[in-house]
């Protein structure tokens, strides 16, 4: 788990990185000696709203980089490089908010059928990836059950995400994960 400073700093360095890709001074910039003990390998998003709304999110489901590298590199992708939206805007950094989550390992959701899912599912605490036997997947984090708080709905979407029929989670065949997140996001 993450402390109070070591997540205002991940923060920083979230704002900091967007920031420098704009040629814009860092308005708060982080210091070396604030991103100590951030050096494990661990699964990161960042997700970007803007008045509320989402303006981007990226991230990766494996603890392939450090928490440091992870954050960086997804703000920098979750700005400029989500493929739903257009690359943010100096213009936009004042109403722009961030927040990142960092994940737990996933593990594989033993499930009879489409029913056991949903009885298996935590709403609001996990975060779900499912792939199917053609490579197709997708993933929800745990937030999304905010807009999404019912089971059925948000799998549907998930699979819907993913490219799938929006009930092939009925169906045996589907690879699911869950994992869960510690987030943080700026103003809280």
């Amino acid at each position: 788990m993450l402390d109070k400073q070591q997540a205002q700093a991940l923060l920083a360095l979230a704002r900091q990185s967007i920031e420098k890709k704009l040629t814009v001074l860092p308005a708060a910039p982080v210091h070396p000696d604030e991103l100590h003990d951030l050096g494990r390998k661990q699964a990161v998003f960042v997700t970007l709203t803007k008045l509320g709304q989402l303006r981007g999110c990226i991230g990766s489901l494996t603890a392939e980089d450090t928490i440091l590298t992870g954050v960086r590199k997804n703000s920098i992708n979750a700005a400029f490089h989500d493929s739903r939206f257009p690359p943010l805007g100096r213009e936009e950094l004042e109403d722009l908010k961030i927040e990142i989550s960092v994940l737990s390992a996933p593990r594989l959701l033993a499930c009879k059928d489409g029913n056991d899912l949903i009885d298996k599912l935590r709403p609001g605490i996990d975060g779900v990836i499912i792939k199917a036997d053609n490579g197709a997947g997708a993933t929800f984090l745990p937030q999304v059950w905010e807009q999404l708080p019912d089971p059925v709905i948000f799998m549907n979407n998930l699979c819907q995400k993913a490219g799938l029929p929006e009930t092939a989670w009925r169906r045996s065949g589907l690879e699911i994960k869950t994992y869960q997140v510690q987030k943080f996001k700026e103003g809280e």
